[in-house]
């Protein structure tokens, strides 16, 4: 990139994450040359767009700085001439999540934003969306990057680079950036004064530590936060603290992903996300009553900061990371960051041609992931396990087949085999009609033939 005159848009604009993008903005006034900031959203999302974006000027203009930033519905408007173009939208908002909660947990199935059964149906309702989004961009902005941290971020980055062709991507979590903080806190070190490799796919990865002389830290860092003395809090506020297996860790020689719980302890996370559930306290649930008081707070016309309250919507650093990622690519800065990008190699164990959430420095040509190569058994095992399902989750996303739906639901570990993966299947997709046009015709005929599950689900979301 050379131009001195950015145009930023990003899609999804009237999110609570909002300000903590601009404030990361501001935070590099220095390395990025903006012109225009432009925050886009569709009609259900204007009042919060109206909020956040005259909240985003205000901090533009008590920063000092020139830049113009436009709110608007018109999504092409926002595209044309685009260097950047950042993603971090919710198909059917909050209430989408709640369903993808609810629903699995009423039949003591997990419900979770990411994993099982509802992190497949925030695929399929958000891949769509991404690959219209592209066709957009290859007729308004060609030569843009697309920064996605719209979830589940590696299925959507793996739909936008292998299905909508767009190389110029790269997907983004804050869940590393967390896990590098935890290791330099334990370790007592700067976090600048360590190497991490972090390898797997999004939300499903581990990663190793070595300091600067050269002495690999992992191990220590293994005892220190899950040895039997250890007293670690969890660093990820949407994710029950269930202590793993010291032992299980141990022997996997490598640091987990704090997502892991719903894999290596799954019974426990269960559990406590039903009690939840009978409370009507799942997570969806507090981030709905957590995001509306951050927009009253958005709304004091005299506030020009990011209030420090964003920090309990559970998805901080998200923003901060993907204005680094930018400034990177802007200024062949070559920041080591853990991105979802093609792995071409990196992890042998998976397909050459996937997206997996790799360490690398980032370059004006994007992400040049570390070598990693292969996992032991027992990870390699899992991840591929995992790798298929997500490769199956976005060809139904993509091709709306309902053979492939299901065969995604008993590929997943989450999600129970035979009759239970059809009834959740069935009920989601009613549930969420509005929102799964291509698969239309199946849930036409489900609502036809299967009375019983229409009335169920209606029974359940009015009783939300």
């Amino acid at each position: 990139m050379t131009r001195d005159a950015l145009k930023i848009v990003t899609i999804g604009g009237g999110s609570s994450y909002t300000p903590e993008l601009i404030e990361g903005y501001i935070k590099r006034k220095d390395e990025l040359p903006i012109k225009e900031i432009w925050l886009v959203d569709i009609e259900e999302g204007k009042e919060k767009l109206a909020i956040v974006g005259e909240m985003a000027k205000r901090m533009v203009k008590a920063a000092g700085l020139p830049w113009t930033v436009h709110l608007t519905l018109n999504r092409r408007e926002a595209l044309k001439d685009a260097d950047y173009v950042s993603t971090q939208f919710r198909v059917g908002l909050l209430n989408a999540r709640i369903k993808d909660e609810r629903i699995p947990l009423s039949h003591g199935v997990l419900g979770q934003e990411t994993n099982g059964a509802g992190g497949m149906f925030k695929a399929f309702r958000t891949i769509p969306v991404i690959l219209d989004i592209i066709k957009d961009m290859e007729e308004l902005c060609p030569d843009a990057w697309l920064v996605n941290f719209t979830n589940p971020a590696g299925m959507v980055t793996e739909a936008a680079i292998k299905h909508g062709g767009w190389k110029k991507t790269a997907g983004l979590c804050n869940v590393p950036i967390g896990h590098r903080k935890q290791a330099a806190e334990k370790l007592n070190l700067p976090e600048d004064e360590l190497f991490f490799k972090f390898a797997g796919i999004n939300h499903f990865h581990w990663h190793r530590v070595w300091d600067k002389t050269g002495k690999e830290r992992t191990a220590e860092l293994i005892d220190l936060i899950y040895g039997p003395q250890s007293e670690t809090e969890s660093h990820l506020k949407n994710i029950h603290n269930v202590p793993f297996h010291y032992e299980q860790i141990k022997d996997l020689g490598m640091l987990p992903c704090g997502y892991h719980r719903y894999y290596y302890i799954e019974d426990e996370m269960l559990e406590h996300s039903i009690e939840e559930f009978k409370k009507g306290e799942t997570r969806a649930q507090v981030v709905k009553a957590t995001e509306a008081r951050l927009f009253e707070l958005y709304k004091d016309p005299n506030l020009d900061y990011k209030p420090k309250e964003l920090e309990e919507r559970g998805g901080t650093h998200y923003s901060d990371a993907a204005c680094e990622l930018i400034a990177s690519i802007q200024n062949d800065k070559r920041t080591d960051m853990v991105v979802s990008t093609a792995n071409n190699g990196t992890i042998t164990d998976l397909p050459y041609d996937c997206i997996v959430e790799v360490s690398g420095p980032v370059t004006s040509h994007g992400p040049e992931p570390y070598n990693w190569g292969a996992f032991p058994p027992a990870a390699r095992g899992i991840i591929q396990m995992m790798k298929g399902m997500e490769e199956t989750v976005i060809r139904a996303a993509i091709d709306g087949d309902y053979g492939t739906a299901l065969h995604a639901f008993t590929v997943n570990p989450l999600v129970p085999g035979g009759v239970m993966a059809k009834t959740l299947l069935d009920e989601l997709l009613v549930a969420h009609k509005e929102h799964l046009p291509q698969f239309a015709e199946k849930i036409n005929e489900i609502e036809a033939t299967q009375p019983e599950t229409v009335a169920y689900v209606s029974h359940l979301m009015e009783s939300n």
